[in-house]
């Protein structure tokens, strides 16, 4: 499973706030994240954000671009209020500016203020988006693009930039409905589970997806990622105490937005914190969180973007969390056999401290009962993994890594 963070309570403040200083604690954020091993960064889109104030989300991912080592970057836009040719061009040009590490989340929208004040109606927003995705696709992969849809037109369009990536940047769906989470299970695209759904929800609404790709005579794309609200602390009491004024506050927001209503069910943020975060968020001491993310994994979840700040919460704090989390993940086992992709590591052959030093007692493994070893490694430990890389040889044998 692989980890990244997602930056949105951190793009997003109250008003007031110096937004020169936030950016550069996003930025000694991000440094942060690299320096501690994540896999991606993840960015959401919104306009017109009262009572906060957001920086758009294409311009700072470029700039973050230049802090992120090899970490992904992943942008959430909301397609059907940007034209296809405008936004296939800037995706091309990010996915140049990231050396092919650029990730589209395409997202639909839900808060009326935005379709409004870009004069879209929002009953079409689906045809429209969908129309997007599709020119943007052929812009990406032909080189002369004519396509006459209900809302997007061009003629012999020749797109001469093209992603690095082959055909194109991987696109993540981003959706809360069942609708569209059906959308996109028959069109191929990999669903981006949304953060704000709970646990029985999300389990219930993979098999939908699931399903509806087998229906369609589709294989179920091999990526799964999910977002999720996540807050570490050695004492569980401590955590909610601590996150409550700055994650509650921004569900506040959120169900001023209408973010419930776009979830499935009967499903409200205008509920107490306590049971708001009952089966949706990740809050607790270091074993809690790990329960929590193994419940997810077993659903077949594979890259999580964990949302670790909120706005008005200091950089300190924000940082500390993603230390813990990173730190606690504290086992590292070598585990035999063909494919432990979906197994939990509960049987260790091998248990090792993952504190750099105890990296090198792995060259004294000089031989193995099995050809195949998956070395099954909790996250956050960038630097020991590529001390692994660099200084032991597991040529011998077919090794994995698997990040826990």
């Amino acid at each position: 499973m692989k980890f990244g963070v997602s930056l949105t309570g951190m793009g997003q403040q109250p008003r007031g706030t110096d937004m020169r200083q936030s950016f550069g604690e996003i930025v000694e954020y991000v440094r942060s994240a690299r320096d501690l091993g994540f896999d991606f960064i993840y960015q959401g889109q919104h306009y017109l954000t009262s009572p906060y104030q957001q920086l758009q989300t294409m311009p700072l991912l470029a700039r973050l671009a230049a802090e992120t080592g090899d970490m992904s970057i992943v942008a959430t836009l909301l397609v059907p209020l940007h034209h296809p040719v405008d936004l296939a061009e800037r995706i091309a040009t990010m996915d140049v500016i990231t050396n092919g590490r650029f990730i589209l989340a395409a997202a639909l929208g839900y808060r009326d203020d935005e379709y409004d004040a870009f004069a879209v109606n929002p009953k079409r927003r689906v045809s429209r988006y969908m129309e997007c995705l599709e020119l943007m696709r052929k812009l990406w992969t032909e080189e002369k693009v004519t396509y006459t849809g209900q809302h997007f037109q061009v003629k012999d369009a020749e797109m001469v930039l093209k992603p690095m990536q082959k055909p194109h940047p991987p696109v993540w769906v981003a959706a809360n409905s069942d609708a569209a989470i059906q959308r996109a299970a028959t069109n191929g695209y990999s669903w981006y589970v949304n953060p704000h759904a709970t646990h029985q929800t999300i389990k219930r609404q993979i098999q939908l997806y699931n399903d509806t790709a087998g229906n369609a005579g589709l294989e179920s794309p091999k990526l799964l990622p999910m977002g999720r609200e996540l807050f570490v602390h050695d004492d569980k009491e401590k955590a909610f105490q601590e996150v409550e004024p700055f994650l509650g506050g921004k569900y506040e927001a959120y169900a001023q937005w209408g973010q419930d209503k776009a979830l499935p069910g009967d499903e409200s943020f205008s509920t107490s914190f306590e049971e708001l975060a009952r089966d949706r968020f990740i809050i607790g001491d270091p074993e809690d969180c790990v329960t929590e993310i193994e419940k997810y994994r077993s659903l077949g979840i594979d890259h999580g973007s964990f949302r670790m700040m909120w706005p008005g919460m200091d950089l300190k704090s924000g940082i500390r969390n993603m230390e813990l989390f990173s730190s606690n993940s504290h086992r590292v086992y070598a585990v035999i056999g063909n494919d432990t992709a979906g197994q939990s590591a509960s049987t260790p052959t091998e248990s090792l401290s993952s504190d750099i030093s105890h990296w090198d007692s792995l060259k004294g493994i000089k031989k193995v009962t099995s050809s195949d070893v998956s070395l099954v490694i909790p996250h956050g430990t960038g630097a020991s993994l590529k001390k692994i890389e660099n200084g032991v040889s597991f040529t011998p044998y077919n090794l994995s890594l698997i990040h826990i």
